[in-house]
């Protein structure tokens, strides 16, 4: 039974278009998640892993991958083992810090990762593809609207995929 199930015409609409939201959201993850095993051999922990560490070339420490995660350090220090071990990641000793080191993508995983976030990509429009551009962009719009309610500092123009201020 998918979330939307849940829900009941006398339920209010609001409820009803969380659940669907819900529901997408797990199908349209699912669909990745299979992609992704299919085709890189790999899991959606690891792609989200490798994806913040293409955005700083210079590497991230293990405390701000799992802050920028949201998940716990041992989650995190165990796909770093994995990544490390084949040759994807690297771990680089701090200046000045003995005990820190950063983890930074390898040229070789660099490389693969470009290739699944290509893919990864097209996955997501397709996804999409049985909307209109103008209801994608709507819908893209609309939830905005809820994301600036609940994020009064945000703005309707936040891209999700650029870091914080």
């Amino acid at each position: 039974m998918d979330m939307e199930a849940r829900g009941h015409s006398e339920h209010p609409e609001a409820l009803r278009l969380w659940l669907r939201l819900l529901t997408c959201t797990q199908l349209v993850e699912k669909q990745v998640r299979s992609q992704l095993r299919a085709q890189f051999d790999t899991t959606l922990p690891r792609f989200d892993l490798m994806a913040q560490l293409e955005r700083h070339p210079e590497g991230l420490k293990m405390n701000e991958l799992s802050r920028r995660m949201m998940v716990t350090g041992g989650n995190v220090t165990g796909i770093t083992d994995q990544l490390v071990a084949e040759g994807l990641v690297e771990r680089v000793d701090v200046a000045g810090d003995r005990r820190a080191y950063r983890v930074r993508l390898t040229p070789h995983g660099r490389a693969l990762f470009g290739e699944m976030a290509r893919q990864h990509e097209a996955w997501i429009v397709a996804a999409f593809a049985p909307l209109l551009p103008g209801e994608v962009a709507s819908l893209h719009q609309l939830l905005g609207k809820i994301k600036q309610h609940h994020n009064p500092g945000s703005t309707l123009n936040d891209d999700p995929l650029e870091e914080p201020a």
